[in-house]
Protein backbone atom coordinates (compact mmCIF):
# COMPACT_ATOMS: atom_id res chain seq x y z
CA UNK A 1 0.00 0.00 0.00
CA UNK A 2 1.50 3.30 -1.14
CA UNK A 3 0.52 6.70 0.27
CA UNK A 4 0.98 9.93 -1.71
CA UNK A 5 0.29 13.52 -0.70
CA UNK A 6 -2.66 14.91 -2.65
CA UNK A 7 -3.30 18.12 -0.75
CA UNK A 8 -1.79 20.64 -3.19
CA UNK A 9 -2.13 21.19 -6.97
CA UNK A 10 1.49 20.16 -7.53
CA UNK A 11 0.75 16.83 -5.86
CA UNK A 12 -1.67 15.95 -8.65
CA UNK A 13 1.02 16.00 -11.32
CA UNK A 14 3.30 13.81 -9.23
CA UNK A 15 0.53 11.30 -8.48
CA UNK A 16 -1.04 10.86 -11.92
CA UNK A 17 1.24 8.21 -13.34
CA UNK A 18 1.22 6.11 -10.19
CA UNK A 19 -2.57 6.30 -9.97
CA UNK A 20 -2.95 5.46 -13.66
CA UNK A 21 -0.77 2.37 -13.25
CA UNK A 22 -2.73 1.19 -10.21
CA UNK A 23 -6.12 1.67 -11.90
CA UNK A 24 -4.95 0.01 -15.14
CA UNK A 25 -3.79 -3.04 -13.19
CA UNK A 26 -7.16 -3.41 -11.46
CA UNK A 27 -6.03 -1.81 -8.21
CA UNK A 28 -8.03 0.22 -5.71
CA UNK A 29 -7.24 3.87 -4.97
CA UNK A 30 -8.41 5.76 -1.88
CA UNK A 31 -9.56 9.08 -3.34
CA UNK A 32 -10.77 12.39 -1.87
CA UNK A 33 -14.14 13.78 -2.91
CA UNK A 34 -15.96 17.01 -2.01
CA UNK A 35 -16.87 15.62 1.41
CA UNK A 36 -15.52 12.15 2.26
CA UNK A 37 -12.93 9.65 1.11
CA UNK A 38 -14.00 7.11 -1.49
CA UNK A 39 -12.76 3.94 -3.16
CA UNK A 40 -11.85 4.39 -6.81
CA UNK A 41 -11.50 1.67 -9.44
CA UNK A 42 -12.28 1.38 -13.13
CA UNK A 43 -16.08 0.84 -13.13
CA UNK A 44 -15.72 -1.36 -16.24
CA UNK A 45 -13.30 -3.78 -14.53
CA UNK A 46 -15.35 -6.56 -12.91
CA UNK A 47 -12.49 -7.87 -10.75
CA UNK A 48 -11.68 -4.38 -9.46
CA UNK A 49 -15.35 -3.70 -8.67
CA UNK A 50 -15.47 -7.00 -6.76
CA UNK A 51 -12.50 -5.86 -4.67
CA UNK A 52 -14.32 -2.67 -3.67
CA UNK A 53 -17.37 -4.70 -2.65
CA UNK A 54 -15.11 -6.93 -0.54
CA UNK A 55 -13.26 -4.01 1.08
CA UNK A 56 -16.55 -2.46 2.15
CA UNK A 57 -18.33 -5.69 3.04
CA UNK A 58 -21.05 -4.34 0.76
CA UNK A 59 -23.90 -6.47 -0.62
CA UNK A 60 -23.02 -7.28 -4.22
CA UNK A 61 -26.52 -6.47 -5.45
CA UNK A 62 -25.89 -2.75 -4.87
CA UNK A 63 -24.32 -0.65 -7.61
CA UNK A 64 -21.37 1.68 -7.11
CA UNK A 65 -21.52 5.42 -7.91
CA UNK A 66 -19.08 6.73 -10.49
CA UNK A 67 -17.36 10.11 -10.88
CA UNK A 68 -16.31 11.60 -14.24
CA UNK A 69 -14.13 14.59 -15.09
CA UNK A 70 -16.45 16.01 -17.75
CA UNK A 71 -19.45 15.42 -19.97
CA UNK A 72 -17.43 13.42 -22.48
CA UNK A 73 -16.69 10.78 -19.85
CA UNK A 74 -20.30 10.84 -18.65
CA UNK A 75 -21.62 10.30 -22.18
CA UNK A 76 -19.21 7.42 -22.69
CA UNK A 77 -20.87 5.48 -19.86
CA UNK A 78 -24.53 6.49 -19.71
CA UNK A 79 -27.42 8.08 -21.57
CA UNK A 80 -28.62 11.29 -19.94
CA UNK A 81 -32.33 11.88 -20.69
CA UNK A 82 -32.64 14.95 -22.91
CA UNK A 83 -35.15 16.55 -20.57
CA UNK A 84 -32.65 16.59 -17.70
CA UNK A 85 -29.46 17.46 -19.57
CA UNK A 86 -29.68 21.25 -19.32
CA UNK A 87 -30.48 21.16 -15.61
CA UNK A 88 -27.56 18.84 -14.89
CA UNK A 89 -25.32 21.11 -16.95
CA UNK A 90 -26.21 23.95 -14.61
CA UNK A 91 -25.69 21.88 -11.45
CA UNK A 92 -22.47 19.99 -12.23
CA UNK A 93 -19.77 19.96 -11.01
CA UNK A 94 -21.44 19.24 -7.69
CA UNK A 95 -22.11 16.59 -5.05
CA UNK A 96 -25.18 15.30 -6.88
CA UNK A 97 -25.34 11.92 -8.61
CA UNK A 98 -27.88 11.04 -11.30
CA UNK A 99 -29.11 7.47 -11.78
CA UNK A 100 -29.45 6.97 -15.54
CA UNK A 101 -29.37 4.14 -18.12
CA UNK A 102 -26.02 2.60 -19.05
CA UNK A 103 -24.79 2.45 -22.63
CA UNK A 104 -23.72 -1.16 -22.13
CA UNK A 105 -22.73 -3.70 -19.51
CA UNK A 106 -20.81 -1.98 -16.71
CA UNK A 107 -19.83 -4.08 -13.67
CA UNK A 108 -20.31 -1.14 -11.28
CA UNK A 109 -23.92 -0.75 -12.44
CA UNK A 110 -27.02 -2.65 -11.40
CA UNK A 111 -30.17 -3.25 -13.48
CA UNK A 112 -28.48 -1.43 -16.37
CA UNK A 113 -28.47 1.89 -14.51
CA UNK A 114 -25.53 3.78 -13.05
CA UNK A 115 -25.21 6.70 -10.62
CA UNK A 116 -22.82 9.27 -12.14
CA UNK A 117 -21.66 12.78 -11.32
CA UNK A 118 -19.01 15.36 -12.12
CA UNK A 119 -17.50 16.16 -8.71
CA UNK A 120 -16.84 19.64 -7.38
CA UNK A 121 -13.21 18.83 -6.54
CA UNK A 122 -10.60 20.15 -8.95
CA UNK A 123 -7.80 17.75 -8.00
CA UNK A 124 -10.10 14.77 -8.31
CA UNK A 125 -11.27 15.94 -11.74
CA UNK A 126 -7.63 16.29 -12.80
CA UNK A 127 -7.05 12.70 -11.72
CA UNK A 128 -10.14 11.53 -13.62
CA UNK A 129 -8.96 13.34 -16.74
CA UNK A 130 -5.83 11.18 -16.65
CA UNK A 131 -7.16 7.80 -15.49
CA UNK A 132 -10.77 7.88 -16.69
CA UNK A 133 -14.00 7.48 -14.70
CA UNK A 134 -13.71 5.90 -11.25
CA UNK A 135 -16.08 4.47 -8.71
CA UNK A 136 -16.48 6.77 -5.70
CA UNK A 137 -18.36 4.77 -3.10
CA UNK A 138 -17.48 5.98 0.39
CA UNK A 139 -14.39 4.39 1.96
CA UNK A 140 -15.95 2.75 4.99
CA UNK A 141 -17.42 -0.57 6.02
CA UNK A 142 -20.98 -1.11 4.83
CA UNK A 143 -23.39 0.49 7.28
CA UNK A 144 -20.64 2.57 8.89
CA UNK A 145 -20.48 6.39 8.56
CA UNK A 146 -18.28 7.91 5.84
CA UNK A 147 -14.89 9.25 6.94
CA UNK A 148 -13.16 12.60 6.43
CA UNK A 149 -9.69 11.30 7.36
CA UNK A 150 -7.48 8.70 5.72
CA UNK A 151 -6.61 6.73 8.85
CA UNK A 152 -10.23 6.52 9.99
CA UNK A 153 -11.28 5.36 6.53
CA UNK A 154 -8.60 2.66 6.48
CA UNK A 155 -9.59 1.35 9.89
CA UNK A 156 -13.22 1.00 8.75
CA UNK A 157 -12.40 -1.13 5.69
CA UNK A 158 -12.06 -4.91 5.46
CA UNK A 159 -8.59 -4.73 3.95
CA UNK A 160 -6.41 -2.09 2.37
CA UNK A 161 -6.44 -0.25 -0.98
CA UNK A 162 -3.38 -0.34 -3.22
CA UNK A 163 -2.83 3.43 -3.28
CA UNK A 164 -3.83 6.26 -0.95
CA UNK A 165 -4.16 9.83 -2.23
CA UNK A 166 -3.97 11.77 1.02
CA UNK A 167 -5.66 15.17 0.79
CA UNK A 168 -5.74 15.68 4.55
CA UNK A 169 -8.98 16.06 6.46
CA UNK A 170 -11.90 16.63 4.09
CA UNK A 171 -14.88 18.94 4.54
CA UNK A 172 -17.44 16.29 5.50
CA UNK A 173 -20.98 17.58 5.84
CA UNK A 174 -23.97 16.20 3.99
CA UNK A 175 -23.49 13.26 1.65
CA UNK A 176 -24.03 13.66 -2.08
CA UNK A 177 -27.60 13.90 -3.36
CA UNK A 178 -28.88 10.93 -5.36
CA UNK A 179 -31.56 11.49 -8.02
CA UNK A 180 -33.26 8.93 -10.25
CA UNK A 181 -33.87 10.54 -13.64
CA UNK A 182 -36.22 7.88 -14.98
CA UNK A 183 -39.18 10.25 -14.56
CA UNK A 184 -39.78 13.64 -16.16
CA UNK A 185 -39.23 15.51 -12.90
CA UNK A 186 -36.61 13.26 -11.39
CA UNK A 187 -37.05 11.49 -8.05
CA UNK A 188 -34.75 12.28 -5.15
CA UNK A 189 -33.68 8.92 -3.72
CA UNK A 190 -31.33 10.38 -1.14
CA UNK A 191 -31.41 14.06 -0.14
CA UNK A 192 -27.95 15.50 0.32
CA UNK A 193 -25.59 18.38 -0.21
CA UNK A 194 -27.26 19.77 -3.36
CA UNK A 195 -30.98 20.45 -3.80
CA UNK A 196 -32.31 18.94 -7.04
CA UNK A 197 -35.23 21.37 -7.10
CA UNK A 198 -33.09 24.48 -6.73
CA UNK A 199 -33.84 27.27 -9.21
CA UNK A 200 -31.30 28.68 -11.63
CA UNK A 201 -31.08 31.91 -13.54
CA UNK A 202 -30.64 30.62 -17.10
CA UNK A 203 -29.28 33.92 -18.43
CA UNK A 204 -26.70 34.05 -15.63
CA UNK A 205 -25.67 30.46 -16.35
CA UNK A 206 -25.27 31.08 -20.08
CA UNK A 207 -23.07 34.11 -19.44
CA UNK A 208 -20.95 32.18 -16.93
CA UNK A 209 -20.46 29.12 -19.12
CA UNK A 210 -20.15 30.78 -22.51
Amino acid sequence: MKRLDFSQPDDVRESLETAAEVVASGGVVLIPTESYYGLGVDPRNAAAVARVVELKGRPDDLGLPVVCCDWEQVDGLVEIPAGHRVKLSRIWPAALSAVVPCRGEIPAARSMTLAVRIPDHDRLRALLYRVGPLTATSANGHGEPPEVGVDAALSSLHGAPDLILDAGELAGGRVSTLVDLASDQGEVIRPGAVAWDQLFDLEEWVLREH
